[in-house]
């Protein structure tokens, strides 16, 4: 027996909150594009993101620590696919377009360059007098025209839904610009629920590699009054030595509190706010997902304590300063003589209307950590072939 796109349109409308995105009343794609016989349009949008390079690029792109210093710390890639875990079981709880959700998931860090906001601050900065540059607009552009595979059009020509998802996109972390999108709007709860999970995945994941790295100490987290919590339901009052199975078994319990407290917060304010569509959803004036009030204190303080003790340790500022001078120094070398540039990013030249710095900023946004660390041998050591 198979089961046709028609029929997943269908069981969307019998089994879907009256709020979630169905994906046959999508607004559609920029250009013409026959639908998939079997699958939705948002399942086609998550397989075609899937399928690109710049998504398999995410491999060797920066988390927090860069690729060489170790195999188990978080990639962008492992981080997207933590994010699009997270975000499809909010969804199902919430009888949301898991489809939907997913794809926003998988593509919300597309635009990343390499060494991850080290990396994004250091191209804003070499942009600056030519539009800057930020990771989420740059997924956009990845989108809708640097990701070439089709012959028809530009980009990969995703639903309106999915790419409303990603310029509304809204943690801490992220600069929305929703022009073109109903700015006025609010989200789909798909969008929203991307966003927490987002922040469910990067709260939680960077404390698990703090940990593991021992950048950060057992005596500090358990100042943590969400670590405090999860031991607590445990059974555990403190703890003196953390293994790997230990910090695991914690690690877990925290993705589990943020999770159901979101889904029991957001269902809460969907009744609090009596929205029976999509219509309800759109005109509220702020976002419906969220965690409670009480789970939001003790996330503002576990952010605080990783901006603090992790994201600026002296060793994960070491590898930050390297990153900005490997960029500064590929890119400067570019612009000084573009003809080091490969023949087809030098063609791209005369029809980018950005100039010339939008096409190697492009070019270096697209590279991984370890391509950039290559380049950077290549154009500055005079012992490594080129």
């Amino acid at each position: 027996m198979t089961r046709s796109r028609l029929e997943l349109e269908e069981y969307e409308q019998r089994s879907l909150a009256p709020y979630a995105m169905k994906s046959s009343e999508s607004q559609g794609r920029r250009y013409p594009d026959d639908e998939d016989a079997f699958r939705s349009r948002f399942q086609k949008d998550r397989d075609r993101i899937i399928h690109t390079t710049a998504f398999r690029r995410l491999a060797y792109k920066t988390q927090v620590f860069v690729y060489y210093e170790g195999d188990h710390y978080r990639t962008r890639l492992t981080h997207s696919i933590e994010v699009a875990q997270i975000g499809t079981s909010l969804a199902r709880a919430l009888r949301c377009n898991e489809d939907l959700t997913e794809a926003i998931c998988l593509a919300h860090d597309l635009g990343h360059p390499p060494f991850g906001h080290t990396g994004e601050g250091a191209l804003n900065e070499l942009m600056a007098g030519h539009g800057g540059f930020d990771h989420q607009r740059q997924t956009m552009r990845i989108l809708e025209k640097l990701e070439v595979a089709y012959p028809d059009f530009p980009g990969l020509n995703l639903t309106y839904e999915v790419r409303e998802g990603l310029v509304k996109h809204d943690t801490d972390y992220d600069v929305t610009n929703a022009h073109g999108y109903e700015p006025d709007k609010a989200g789909t709860l798909e969008c929203q629920l991307a966003n927490l999970a987002d922040e469910i995945a990067y709260n939680t994941s960077d404390l698990d590699d703090g940990l593991r790295s021992d950048v950060l100490h057992l005596e500090e987290v358990a100042q943590l009054t969400l670590w405090q919590d999860a031991l607590r339901s445990l059974g555990m009052s403190e703890i003196t030595h953390l293994n790997h199975l230990l910090r695991a078994r914690i690690i877990r319990r925290l993705v589990s509190f943020e999770i159901n407290d979101a889904i029991q917060a957001t269902a809460a304010a969907l009744t609090h706010y009596d929205i029976h569509s999509l219509a309800d959803l759109r005109n509220q004036k702020e976002n419906t997902a969220r965690f409670s009030g009480p789970m939001e204190s003790k996330n503002r303080q576990l952010k605080a304590f990783l901006m603090e003790k992790f994201y600026h340790h002296y060793r994960v500022m070491r590898m930050a300063t390297k990153a900005q001078r490997v960029l500064n120094d590929l890119f400067n070398a570019y612009v000084s003589d573009p003809r080091q540039l490969p023949p087809e990013t030098q063609a791209k030249f005369a029809c980018e209307p950005g100039g010339v710095e939008r096409v190697i900023c492009d070019y270096i946004a697209g590279m991984t950590d370890r391509y950039a660390l290559e380049e950077h041998q290549k154009l500055f050591d005079p012992t490594v072939r080129v």
